[in-house]
């Protein structure tokens, strides 16, 4: 039987949803085939079987024992994508085949595959894998539906952060279709500010399931309202032509760069910069974020000072990730939303200018594949403002030139208004 033929049938047993990718390839890799012939007996009551069986076609009835009760008796079908078998226990009923059944057998020697600690690693903890593979952890609740929050160190910025629902979301997305196939493209469209005090629930729809491309939708939802939602396509790698017109600008390395550790220790004692700004950086709690950035332009400039709408910095997951390169596109998805939109505001900024910016939607194609853990230049511009909404459009390159990512955002750009002196009467 065809291993890719497998692991794409693995994808679809609602059971295995929680299971990173290294574990169903782990059980492509053991399974036995077993057929039987309509009306013959796939396990007998009593016995404990030959491990978990998968049904992979034809169907199976479970009958119980001709010693219960009629009203007692377990008497259902079980169809493809179902299984049986999950303990090493005897079977508390028969299972015959209806018409010509193929199983998948896991033997019971091979059932600790089916335990894990992550949906992306069977084997680190949430405690001793990095923060943003953490964030983009989702506990799965039902066939299609899965559970996030957002932990105490998880960058806020008075809401659930933009790109935490971008990243949860795809993960969602991602746990529903087989491993062989990776987002290539997404879209997606922020309608509610989320409370990250409260958990989200992620309902993912499945609308296509093809040889080479996968679809779905993604609902967020706190307090019965939808926040959020997204709509990817999923494709399998496959050879085709390859060119890239776009060029990755000459910058310095990331080692040749400060830290956002460094430079904002640098600016609490820059004399160039305003005393106000030096004692607000000061007074303000640093909590570094799960992304490691290094700018390729540092300068003096505050949010007080103009500037061209573009921005060209390197990023990095903290820390070593999962190899599994659904975790890493969810990773620079949760990224891609960090300083993006505010790019759209430097042309504008002057001396006590307060303003209120959220995402609106976010676009995102994939070219190539990436590692998040790695270091990714972020080319970022914004060819328009207008009407109150910022767009920017970026591209990711890994260090060798190549292009991974291309992106475009639009984001509500407002300035808030200072309350005016209190009305006095004249009277």
């Amino acid at each position: 039987m065809d291993a890719e033929a497998v692991i794409e049938f693995l994808g679809c047993v609602p059971l295995l949803l929680r299971l990173p990718g290294s574990s169903l390839k782990k059980i492509a890799e053991v399974v036995l085939v077993k057929r039987y012939d309509a009306g013959e007996y796939v396990v007998r009551e009593g016995e404990s079987g030959d491990g978990v069986y998968f049904i992979w076609e034809g169907e199976a009835e479970v009958v119980g024992s001709v010693t219960a009760n009629e009203e007692s008796r377990p008497d259902f079908q079980l169809k493809q994508y179902d299984y049986f078998g999950m303990s090493t226990s005897v079977h508390h009923a028969n299972v015959i085949a209806l018409s010509k059944l193929t199983c998948l057998v896991l033997p019971h020697e091979h059932c600790s595959l089916l335990q894990t600690k992550s949906i992306w690693n069977a084997d680190k903890t949430l405690e001793t894998c990095s923060l943003v593979e953490s964030i983009l952890h989702l506990e799965p609740i039902e066939v299609n539906i899965f559970q996030g929050i957002t932990l105490p160190d998880a960058p806020k910025f008075g809401k659930v952060f933009g790109g935490q629902l971008v990243g949860q979301a795809l993960a969602a997305a991602s746990k529903t279709v087989d491993c062989l196939k990776v987002v290539h493209s997404l879209h997606a469209y922020f309608l509610l500010v989320g409370d990250f005090d409260m958990p989200i629930i992620y309902q993912v729809n499945r609308l296509r399931d093809g040889k080479s491309f996968a679809t779905r939708t993604v609902d967020a939802i706190q307090k019965g309202n939808i926040i959020f939602t997204l709509l990817a396509s999923f494709q399998k790698e496959e050879e085709g032509f390859d060119h890239q017109e776009a060029k990755m600008p000459s910058v310095p390395a990331p080692e040749m760069l400060l830290s956002m550790e460094d430079l904002r220790e640098k600016r609490l004692t820059d004399p160039l910069l305003p005393r106000t700004y030096r004692n607000k950086v000061a007074t303000t709690k640093f909590v570094p974020w799960p992304i490691e950035l290094r700018f390729c332009e540092p300068n003096n400039s505050t949010n007080q000072n103009k500037a061209p709408p573009s921005l060209r910095y390197w990023l990095r997951a903290r820390g070593k990730l999962s190899d599994d390169q659904a975790l890493h596109r969810c990773v620079v998805a949760y990224a891609s939303d960090l300083i993006f939109l505010n790019v759209s505001m430097n042309p504008h900024r002057r001396k006590a200018l307060k303003t209120r910016s959220v995402s609106l939607d976010h676009s995102m194609w994939f070219h190539r594949p990436l590692r998040a853990d790695d270091w990714i230049l972020f080319v970022i511009s914004s060819p328009a403002a207008y009407n109150a909404r910022g767009f920017v459009s970026g591209q990711m390159f890994n260090r060798k030139g190549e292009l991974l990512v291309s992106l475009t955002q639009e984001g509500l750009l407002r300035e808030v208004k200072s309350p005016g002196p209190p009305v006095t009467s004249k009277l």
